[in-house]
């Protein structure tokens, strides 16, 4: 009898994918600041939102105002590491500390919004997890700053996964949306103005891409976070590393070791058994 998969977990699925071809435009102006790009992405994103809000006669500024703020700061915090991360060291080694969120995304959830996680559901997480451990394995090319950036992106990118949820009643996602370039922009603009690059040629392309793809990106991720639980759909940001490897293999000749097809399979695994146990 085939598997029904949810809406939650489609509208993830496509936000995984979305969110793998906005990394490879990262790495592709890994010569600009990561504070200059996300400037960038916050003004693309705070027009597409408000342009959108405004044809559906959607008010701008929210219900839950405290929450929707603090939902645009951690994840401002979180998207300042990770950018910075997606450019220093190897894509998919990047994507595998990301995937840490979903771990930080559940166990906050307990607390703040509530949900329970069966001791099933943190064995699919370990398979999961073992399975990133794999695929990083060894890599001289990867501090103990780099280490410390990645799992502080995780954690905040988590906490901002659980206020999305407590958001899931009161406010139109792209509201949601809207709340993280209104946090970052001014921050992003006061930062860039003492690391400006300027962008050439077709680092404006890419530029662009990168404001596209977050924002039908994010739209997918925050309607997925509130259609279904996070313990659910989290860890489905996990299949986001097979696109990682694939793009880092294929544009930026990163190769990797049969070890990290063993991680691969793991993820896999983990997501599956995660999908199907609470489906």
């Amino acid at each position: 009898m085939p598997m029904k998969i949810s809406k939650g977990v489609q509208y993830m699925l496509i936000a995984a994918f979305v969110f793998s071809l906005m990394k490879v435009c990262i790495k592709q102006v890994s010569h600009i600041p990561a504070v200059e790009v996300i400037m960038f992405r916050s003004v693309i994103s705070l027009v597409l939102s408000g342009f959108f809000l405004y044809r559906q006669k959607v008010s701008f500024w929210g219900n839950n105002k405290k929450v929707l703020i603090m939902r645009g700061a951690s994840g401002a915090v979180a998207l300042v590491m990770f950018f910075s991360l997606v450019q220093q060291i190897p894509l998919a080694a990047a994507a595998s500390m990301q995937y840490l969120s979903p771990v930080f995304a559940a166990i906050l959830g307990v607390f703040i919004v509530k949900e329970k996680v069966s001791w099933k559901q943190y064995l699919y997480f370990a398979i999961s997890f073992a399975g990133v451990l794999v695929i990083q394995g060894v890599d001289s090319r990867i501090s103990g700053l780099h280490l410390a950036m990645g799992l502080g992106a995780s954690f905040f990118a988590g906490l901002a996964y659980n206020f999305v949820r407590k958001l899931k009643t009161t406010e139109h996602p792209l509201v949601i949306i809207l709340y993280f370039p209104l946090v970052t922009l001014p921050m992003a603009i006061v930062a860039s103005y003492f690391v400006w690059e300027m962008p050439v040629g077709s680092d404006w392309f890419y530029l662009l891409l990168v404001g596209v793809f977050t924002q039908i990106a994010q739209y997918y991720l925050t309607r997925s976070y509130q259609l279904e639980e996070i313990s659910k759909v989290s860890i489905i940001n996990y299949t986001g590393l097979l696109y990682s490897i694939a793009f880092g293999f294929l544009l930026f000749g990163e190769t990797y070791s049969w070890m990290s097809y063993i991680g691969m399979l793991l993820i896999v695994i983990g997501v599956v058994l995660n999908v199907r146990g609470r489906g």
